[in-house]
C-alpha cells in the first residue's frame, strides 16, 4: 500500500462530528501508552504526525485520519489510565461504545497489546465487547522488538491464550522500530475496504 495523503480530518467528541460518506473506517483502540500514535506514524509513514506523548491519557477525543481519500484510520482515547477522573473515563467508554456499536462504516477494530506483558484485565474486558458484538479485531502485540526470538511464540501463545482468540481473528506483532507487521496491517486494510 502506498500512502500518498494523510489527512486528520477532525476529532470528535460526538456522532454528528463523524465523517460523511461511505469511506471504510478502522479503530485503533488499546490502553493508554500501548502505542497507538507510533503505530500510526509508522502506518502512514511520517515521523510525528500523530503525536507522541510521554504523558498517557492525552488523547481525549476520536480522531479520525482520512488517508489517501479512501478510509479512515481513527484513534480513540486510551483505556486504563489512573489519572484520568472516573467521570472523563466514563465519558471516553461511552463515546467508544456508541462509535463501536453504531457506526456502520466500521470495518474492523485494530486491538493494541503491549507484547511484552500479559494482557491487562482492560484488554481483556474490551476484547469480550467486541466478540460480543461481533466486531471483527485484529489483535496487535506493540513493541514487538523489545522480545527475544526464542521467546516470541510463547509470547504470542500466552496472549491468545489469555484472550481466548476467536477464529477469524488474527494476531498481528508489530514493532515501530522494526516495521514488522506493517505490510500485514496493509493487507488486512486492502482486503476489507
Amino acid at each position: 500500500m502506498k500512502i500518498k495523503s494523510v489527512d486528520l480530518t477532525i476529532s470528535a467528541i460526538r456522532r454528528s462530528q463523524y465523517p460523511e460518506g461511505e469511506n471504510a473506517e478502522y479503530l485503533l483502540i488499546g490502553r493508554s501508552n500501548v502505542g497507538k500514535s507510533s503505530f500510526i506514524n509508522t502506518l502512514i509513514n511520517r515521523k510525528n504526525y500523530a503525536r507522541t506523548s510521554s504523558r498517557p491519557g492525552k488523547t481525549q477525543t476520536i480522531n479520525f485520519y482520512n488517508i489517501n481519500e479512501e478510509f479512515y484510520l481513527v484513534d480513540a482515547p486510551g483505556y486504563g489510565y489512573a489519572k484520568v477522573s472516573k467521570t472523563k473515563r466514563k465519558k471516553f467508554g461511552l463515546m467508544i461504545e456508541d462509535y463501536i456499536i453504531n457506526r456502520k462504516n466500521l470495518r474492523c477494530v485494530f486491538l493494541l497489546i503491549d507484547f511484552r506483558h500479559k494482557p491487562t484485565n482492560d484488554d481483556i474486558l474490551m476484547y469480550n465487547f467486541l466478540k460480543y458484538y461481533k466486531i471483527p479485531t485484529v489483535i496487535v502485540g506493540t513493541k514487538s522488538d523489545k522480545i527475544g526470538i526464542t521467546q516470541m511464540q510463547r509470547q504470542r501463545n500466552m496472549i491468545i491464550n489469555e484472550l481466548d482468540l476467536v477464529v477469524g481473528d488474527e494476531f498481528i506483532t508489530f514493532s515501530s522500530i522494526t516495521k514488522d507487521g506493517r505490510d500485514e496491517v496493509y493487507k488486512k486494510i486492502q482486503r476489507t475496504m
